[in-house]
Parts: C-alpha cells; sequence; structure tokens
C-alpha cells in the first residue's frame, strides 16, 4: 500500500549575489496564501553574524503549476525589541505563518533571539506586509514542569480553534522546549541506556481560550493549558523531534511534517554529526491532542550536494505547507523547507487515499 510520497522539484531559493543581508544564507521560510489568492514566502534572511531578518517573497509558478522561483519584495520583521536584540547582534529567525480564521488576521510564529536566548514570539497582520507584534509567548506551569525562561523555538499556530483538554474552544500552539540536556548535541553524548524524559523531549501542544482572547489579540501570546503531544520513537528522531510546518488539513485529519534528528554515524574525530529529516504526523480532525498516525520512516532525508553541504551540514528542515486547492488537487501540497542552513527547497507531497498499515490508532477517539 502507497503512503505518503514526498518529491523534490527543486532549489527554489538561494542567496542573493552581493546582498549583505543573505550573505549567510536564506532559509526556514514560513509560507501562506495571501489575500490575492498569491502564495508569499517569509525567509529568514541571515547577513554577517548570524543576524538574522524575515523577508518577504512571492512564489512564482510554473505552467504546470510548480514553484519555480520567487519575486523579493522586502521585510516583513527587522529585530527591533529588547527580545530580538542582545550584544552583538540577534535576530528575528524561522518564522511560520497561519490564518487565523476565528481572529481574521495571520499570525506568525518566530525565534526572537534575544538577551536570554531563543524564544518563541508571535506577530499578527491584516495584509501580511504590515505585522503588529504580540510580544514573547508565555506559559503557565503544568505539572511541575516551567515552560517559561526555557528556550524554546520551531512553533507554528492552528488555523482554526480547537478543543483544549477541558473542551473549550481555543487558539493552540505546537512547540518544543529545549530544556537543559535535550538538545540533540546534548543527547547524542548521553550514555546509551539513558532513559527518556517524555516531558521535556516532546512536542507539546498549548492553548489560549477564545474566551481569554478579549477584543484585543494581545493575550493570543498567554498560553495557559497543556498536552504533551509526540515524544521521539523512531531511529531516525532518536536524538530529538520538533516542529515543522504550520497545522494543515488533509483528508485524513490535522497534517504536519515534522523534523527528527539523530546521529549521521560520519564523524571521524570530534562530535558526532547530526542529520536532520522531515517526516508526517496525522492528528485527529476533532481532537488534535492525540496522534493518528506518524511516519515510520523520514519522507525525506539530506540527500542532494545543497542539502548536505552548506552553514550546517546534512539538514532539511521544513517550515512551509501550501495545499493545492488552486490546481484542483487537494491531496497535493506543496513543502517548503531549509537546505543546510542556506538556501530554500520545495517538495511535491501526496497524500494516500488511505492511510499505510503502520497507522497508530486509538479507536475510541472521534477524529
Amino acid at each position: 500500500m502507497a503512503g505518503f510520497q514526498l518529491r523534490r522539484l527543486g532549489t527554489l531559493m538561494a542567496p542573493e549575489p552581493g546582498n549583505a543581508m543573505e550573505v549567510e544564507g536564506v532559509l526556514n521560510p514560513a509560507g501562506v496564501r495571501g489575500p490575492d489568492g498569491a502564495y508569499y514566502l517569509f525567509p529568514r534572511m541571515v547577513a554577517k553574524g548570524n543576524y538574522s531578518r524575515i523577508g518577504i517573497a512571492r512564489v512564482k509558478f510554473s505552467e504546470a503549476g510548480d514553484p519555480v522561483g520567487v519575486e523579493r519584495l522586502g521585510i516583513a520583521l527587522e529585530p527591533e525589541a529588547d527580545y530580538e536584540l542582545r550584544p552583538g547582534g540577534g535576530g528575528c529567525e524561522d518564522p511560520r505563518v497561519s490564518y487565523g480564521e476565528d481572529l481574521k488576521l495571520f499570525v506568525m510564529t518566530y525565534t526572537a533571539l534575544g538577551p536570554e536566548g531563543p524564544r518563541i514570539a508571535l506577530a499578527v497582520s491584516k495584509d501580511l506586509f504590515h505585522w503588529r507584534r504580540l510580544g514573547l509567548a508565555t506559559f503557565r506551569p503544568y505539572d511541575g514542569l516551567n515552560f517559561d525562561g526555557v528556550d524554546n523555538k520551531d512553533a507554528s499556530i492552528f488555523p482554526v480553534a480547537i478543543p483544549d483538554p477541558e473542551g473549550k474552544p481555543a487558539m493552540a500552539i505546537l512547540h518544543r522546549p529545549l530544556f537543559p540536556g535535550t538538545r540533540p548535541e546534548e543527547i547524542v553524548l548521553a550514555p546509551a541506556a539513558r532513559v527518556m524524559d517524555l516531558h521535556r523531549e516532546s512536542i507539546w501542544i498549548s492553548y489560549c481560550p477564545l474566551d481569554d482572547l478579549g477584543e484585543e489579540p494581545y493575550h493570543l501570546s498567554r498560553f495557559t493549558l497543556h498536552s504533551r503531544l509526540a515524544s521521539p520513537a523512531a531511529p531516525w528522531e532518536q536524538l530529538k523531534m520538533g516542529g515543522g510546518t504550520p497545522p494543515v488539513m488533509s483528508r485524513h485529519g490535522w497534517l504536519i511534517i515534522y523534523h527528527g534528528v539523530c546521529d549521521s554515524g560520519e564523524a571521524t574525530t570530534g562530535a558526532p554529526k547530526l542529520c536532520y529529516s522531515a517526516g508526517a504526523l496525522v492528528l485527529p480532525r476533532k481532537h488534535p491532542r492525540h496522534v493518528r498516525y506518524r511516519s515510520p520512516e523520514p519522507l525525506l532525508t539530506p540527500e542532494l550536494p545543497e542539502e548536505r553541504m552548506g552553514m550546517v551540514a546534512n539538514v532539511v528542515f521544513p517550515t512551509a505547507i501550501d495545499r493545492r486547492d488552486d490546481l484542483g488537487m487537494p491531496d497535493r501540497f506543496d513543502v517548503y523547507y531549509g537546505m543546510a542552513d542556506d538556501r530554500i527547497g520545495v517538495a511535491r507531497l501526496d497524500v494516500p487515499e488511505v492511510l499505510p498499515p503502520d497507522t497508530l490508532v486509538d479507536p475510541s477517539i472521534v477524529w
């Protein structure tokens, strides 16, 4: 039985010659359909010294409908807030964008590299060109676990309200806190018999009840309830699993293309080398705090020279996804991903009519 099929379409965006804002790479873009129906990317543009801005570009398509290039349109976010600046630099990094249907606003989550380290920040827009910052995300403690004050990144927002653990409609965010000792670079050096800390090595869903939002969206950055979603299980994600593309609805439920990290086995001396791959996660339509399916094997691993050699070797890093309803193909998705922290690639994802037999299904869940 055929499963999810992810086929490369090519390199979409590379550092522009002579552009000082991209001298250290253009990578890990957000993406969303705009009010005009065009598809817009928000790439991380890295200047000298790892100083990052979030740009905006319009995707160009071939006659067959495949993405083939971009038109650069300027800057969406420049580091300005105190939580985006640090001595010697700072940055706005690795955004994701969803259209919040309940809010009637585009919502951007991004990594703010400030004085305390990487943190999740949010901004909203009506037109994709003018963004209003909401500040850093804050999280109420859960079961002795304090998410605030911990490095955190690769977050994304569900485009519609979903039920929180109490059954109330809420805006929800996916995130993977980087608690001390849980970075891939740290885990790979741990003893082989170590015991995984499920609370500290998992993707989480955190909720902001709609009743808490009020007239202004500022409260969207305050998350008060939490559910642990998924922990590393397969060998290709043994060192870490973390966020990827924002959730989009597919025929099988909420679809997320996430990243997993393993030891590449290529190191001969010094620290081990890591390998970042991409897989699929499907959550039930009605109760997305459960997992309906996850990839036993990666859908995309670093193979091309552009994926194996760059600012960080052996990285494919999915961050944006576009359901191609415009082509009359709702089961086709375009996945945009970072290539070795240097440039941007795009691949075509075809969703199977039936989930593969290795589906993880809880029959008690109404999906």
